[in-house]
């Protein structure tokens, strides 16, 4: 008797434990950690949260039968607020995974509070390509777009068009910075040259001095390093001075439909950008942005917004396959498994974290030539992810086997 009872007990150890039992505290919570009040919570803040949302009730809601919950906090866009509320959210509030982290220097920040607690960071409100190169993690996955696949779409696209010599106005911190450096390189391997360059401090109001510099340095092209409420003043400040209509050109290196909804088309016309998402692709981008817009209370549905609905999807697909929450176990899944939804068919995840998606290189339509709301971009290229972003083997990224 007592032999098979110990029998049994060794057998009900050695049994595989069902898979549920791997989610931590029954619940998988995942974290909006964004921008609700500052320069970008008009592209990012709630309408990340609802795409968040969005990607947890088209999943049914539940993993392996346990529910998922969507929380949010507002970074306020400084990196010490980011490091607090994401240690919290992993040490105290059971969070599995935090999405969005608008803004560089707050991602980068928030990524050293994931590291060593092995969370899984989903990035798609951050640009910087340091997050898949030296600062690479093996939880972290880089989704929407990065520096180096906008500048090389928008510096390449404008510098082969004449525009060969360029003044940059750059943003003061982690993505400015990347935006800068890497558009100097797309336009000097076109052919062209940056004759100058001035940073200014994020938030900033009044552009005129940084302006009157670029204006006096006689480029063909004024290249905008910034994003946000930074973008849209710098753009109306530069119709005020009448920079364009004397014979400059201004070259967005990084706006969004938003942006140009805020300017108007008689304002942002013939913009040349890059993005990894427009809402008018096909019926499948229609009919999720629709569905987004209903929630939105009308607000078009931006690359951001579109990257926190992919990313918290995938990762809840591979929550599932893995049978676990665990930061790595995911991670490794969610590498293994081709991104699927409805913008993305069959996109790969490298080892350095970047999700290869396309990109679209765009010219915004003239106010005539549009045939309604959102009907504001006109297709130049589209690049595969391959010849979009940086190299594997140029990142410095540790996870990346070196030769």
């Amino acid at each position: 008797m007592k032999a098979t009872l110990l029998g049994l007990a060794i057998a009900a150890v050695l049994l595989p434990v069902p898979c549920s039992a791997q989610v931590s505290d029954d619940v998988v919570k995942i974290g909006v950690l964004t921008d609700h009040s500052g320069g970008f919570a008009y592209l990012t803040g709630k309408l990340s949260v609802i795409a968040a949302q969005m990607a947890a009730d088209d999943f049914g809601g539940k993993v392996r039968g346990k529910p998922i919950e969507i929380v949010t906090a507002d970074h306020q866009n400084k990196p010490d607020i980011a490091t607090a509320i994401s240690r919290k959210w992993f040490d105290a509030d059971g969070v599995d995974a935090i999405t969005d982290v608008a803004g560089s220097a707050v991602a980068l920040a928030t990524q050293e509070i994931a590291r060593p607690r092995k969370k899984v960071l989903l990035v798609s409100g951050a640009m910087t390509t340091e997050l898949t190169g030296k600062a690479c993690s093996e939880t972290t996955t880089q989704w929407s777009a990065d520096t180096y696949a906008l500048a090389k779409g928008t510096g390449s696209q404008v510098t082969k068009k004449g525009g060969d010599t360029w003044f940059l106005l750059t943003s003061d911190y982690a993505f400015g910075h990347s935006l800068q450096e890497n558009t100097t390189h797309f336009v000097e391997e076109s052919g062209g040259k940056v004759v100058g360059s001035v940073r200014f401090p994020f938030g900033s109001s009044d552009f005129s001095s940084f302006l009157l510099q670029a204006q006096a340095s006689k480029a063909k092209v004024i290249g905008l390093a910034m994003s946000g409420a930074d973008l849209l003043t710098s753009i109306k400040q530069a119709r005020e001075f009448g920079i364009v209509q004397s014979g400059q050109n201004l070259a967005s290196l990084l706006i969004y439909i938003n942006d140009v909804e805020g300017l108007g088309l008689d304002i942002a016309q013939g913009l040349i950008l890059t993005t990894s998402f427009y809402w008018d692709t096909d019926e499948r981008t229609r009919a999720w942005s629709k569905r987004f817009m209903e929630r939105s209370n009308g607000v078009l549905p931006n690359l951001i917004t579109a990257g926190t609905y992919a990313s918290v999807l995938h990762y809840l697909k591979a929550v599932e396959a893995a049978g676990t929450d665990e930061g790595t176990a995911v991670v490794a899944k969610m590498e293994q498994t081709p991104v699927n939804d409805f913008y993305n068919k069959d996109v790969q995840i490298r080892a350095d974290g970047r999700v290869m998606h396309k990109m679209f290189v765009m010219k915004v339509k003239s106010p005539a030539a549009s045939k309604g709301r959102g009907d504001d971009y006109e297709l130049l290229a589209e690049l595969p992810g391959v010849d979009a972003y940086r190299p594997l083997s140029e990142g410095g990224c540790s996870l990346v086997p070196q030769k």
